[in-house]
């Protein structure tokens, strides 16, 4: 059964597409490497030892996409991940963030509706909540208006979604992730953000390995128990393994509504220096970190519950966060000492 996986050589994307072949689905990556790298097929290819289909492609560019699906005109499904995701950096340049959350999401829909399998898996996030009311967050809660244009494509993104299983033979699955953290256990593959990072994990790795001066850590009075912003961060593995979870559920026709809706989280918040006092604890290195001022789009807390995940979609986090930090330490540890074998 052949996947297309937008996205496949992105952070979780990378890790699903292992996850979809050791289960023997035959998986065709897209990726325009924008925030990518092409190392990272090889990686994958290491890790489950078979060759992967990849295509460079813009999703942007409607012509590539409809080029695409006439090329792969067998597949029973696509989950999509291809997709801008920093709260920041949309917050400072929105156009970008619409132009390739929303269009891209669009054309890939377009086309899929004219498969006999249209199967999508939608790459969605805790985002859609905002800060919600209630801890932790059900699938029921309150879509609160977003508090940055990341969060407001994710949700118009399930919009356009709902509204085009209406009237096509779409099924979908939208996993809200929460917090995505680690990397796989061989070390062939985990999150390398180009540029400063702007997510919590490979900023304290790559701060403990030298390459950043300072981790800054934003806000402290925050109504927590610490005073900082408090997140579910959930192994990077344990998510892409819902995900298998979740094509199959459709493949067999177990769902239960053409659109149906799981959070994806451990159901445990912690809050910035939990996970500081974390790393330090598994690497055995102290953190270089400084408390600077709340950053805009930023919520104070959001932790998942996980009750439909675990009883309706069979799926349960297994790894800490423990596990995924010293993942992630190991994974920056091998990259820099390949960076520096290679100079």
């Amino acid at each position: 059964m052949k996947i297309a996986v937008t996205g496949g050589l992105g952070f979780i994307g990378s890790h699903t597409v292992v996850e979809l072949q050791n289960e023997g689905f035959e998986v065709v990556a897209i990726d325009n490497l924008s925030n990518s790298s092409i190392e990272v097929l090889e990686g994958i290819e290491r890790i489950t030892g078979e060759k992967l289909v990849f295509e460079q492609i813009d999703l942007r560019e409607k012509a590539a996409v409809q080029h695409f699906f006439k090329k792969h005109h067998d597949l029973v499904g696509m989950i999509h991940f291809a997709a801008s995701k920093a709260v920041g950096e949309s917050v400072e340049n929105p156009l970008l963030y619409y132009e390739n959350n929303i269009n891209a999401l669009v054309y890939v829909l377009q086309e899929l509706a004219h498969l006999p399998q249209a199967n999508f898996i939608f790459s969605s996030s805790c985002t859609v909540y905002g800060q919600a009311e209630q801890m932790p967050i059900t699938e029921n809660a309150a879509i609160q208006p977003a508090l940055s244009p990341y969060g407001n494509t994710k949700q118009i993104g399930e919009e356009i979604i709902r509204d085009a299983a209406k009237v096509t033979g779409i099924n979908a699955i939208l996993l809200r992730y929460f917090n995505p953290v680690g990397a796989h256990e061989s070390a062939e593959i985990g999150e390398l953000p180009l540029g400063i990072p702007q997510n919590l994990v490979p900023f304290i790795t790559q701060t403990a390995i030298g390459l950043r001066e300072q981790l800054a850590v934003f806000g402290s009075d925050y109504p927590t128990a610490d005073g900082t912003a408090v997140r579910d961060y959930i192994h990077v593995v344990d998510l892409a393994k819902a995900h298998v979870v979740a094509l199959k559920r459709l493949i067999d026709k177990q769902n239960q509504a053409n659109v149906e809706v799981f959070n994806l989280g451990t159901g445990k918040g912690s809050s910035v220096l939990e996970v500081i006092s974390a790393f330090e604890k598994v690497s055995g290195k102290p953190l270089n970190y400084k408390i600077v001022g709340r950053r805009e789009g930023d919520i104070t807390e959001a932790y998942a519950s996980t009750d439909k995940a675990n009883s309706v979609l069979g799926w349960k986090a297994e790894l800490s966060l423990e596990d995924a930090l010293a993942s992630a330490w190991k994974w920056e540890q091998k990259i820099r000492a390949n960076i520096k074998r290679d100079k």
